[in-house]
């Protein structure tokens, strides 16, 4: 009896021993893309301002967290702006942990309100003209309810001077919707991208898989005051830069890590 129980415990140990590696081996696969102090690995893009510049001290840092504020700004005057990290990615799963807070910012469009996003494989912020409103690039978007009981999904994607295909097709509509259900406005929600360049893409709003399609390429419209030599319609987007959104409504951004899939191409 003393044998089985001394195998038996034996056993258990192996076990949690390669639990523990495997799940030491997937926190190391993980990397920050924001360091908790500053954002010095950023660039800032807001429209009517060049490249660099952080009017208004949009993005900010404080207590670990990104906050996207406009209290030095009056009327909002359509400066739209996001905030980039330093290089361009391709296959990756990114995760990250956003809240909304305060009010709309005076002037700001009312479709901002409680809006915010997550813009991805985006042209190089360098390669953006002073008067250009957004980037061409694809839009996780966040929303959260507003409060009047009618459902209101975050996770959804938008496309600024690109296409998708869904459900086997071009997607008819600049916008399309997510199955999540619908999050209060102060509450962390951690959402996820799951993109493998060129192919398929995933939303995930707190663990659940919630869009998905597939084929970002150049092409639509809603972006403005590009670059022609930019908008190379049809041509296919299989890497670009991570940005977080502002658009007139205060947000908050933490926790935000990267994963390389590059050996999980599809």
């Amino acid at each position: 009896m003393k044998h089985i129980i001394f195998a038996g415990l034996f056993a258990g140990i192996l076990l949690s021993g390669c639990a523990s590696n495997k799940a030491n081996k997937d926190d190391k696969e993980w990397r920050p893309l924001f360091n908790g102090k500053d954002i010095k690995d950023w660039f800032v893009k807001i429209h009517h301002h060049e490249v660099g510049e952080n009017y208004g001290n949009t993005f900010r840092v404080e207590d670990g967290t990104i906050k996207i504020r406009y209290d030095q700004y009056g009327d909002f005057n359509n400066q739209f702006g996001h905030l980039y990290y330093k290089t361009p990615f391709s296959y990756y799963h990114l995760k990250f942990e956003y809240r909304f807070a305060g009010e709309l910012q005076q002037g700001a469009p009312e479709y901002t309100l409680l809006n915010s996003g997550v813009m991805f494989h985006s042209q190089d912020p360098r390669t953006m003209l002073k008067e250009q409103d957004w980037p061409i690039s694809v839009e996780m978007q966040l929303l959260a309810g507003l409060g009047d009981g009618k459902p209101r999904p975050t996770g959804n994607m938008c496309s600024p001077g690109t296409n998708v295909v869904y459900q086997g097709k071009i997607a008819a509509s600049h916008c399309l919707n997510s199955t999540s259900k619908t999050y209060p406005a102060d509450q962390w929600v951690q959402g996820e991208l799951i993109v493998y360049g060129d192919s398929l893409i995933q939303h995930v709003i707190e663990g659940e898989v919630v869009l998905e399609y597939s084929k970002p390429q150049i092409g639509g419209g809603t972006a403005n005051g590009y670059d022609p030599k930019m908008k190379v319609d049809g041509k296919f987007l299989s890497e670009g830069f991570i940005a977080l959104q502002s658009e007139g409504q205060p947000v908050d951004f933490r926790n935000i890590y990267i994963k390389d899939l590059s050996k999980e191409k599809r």
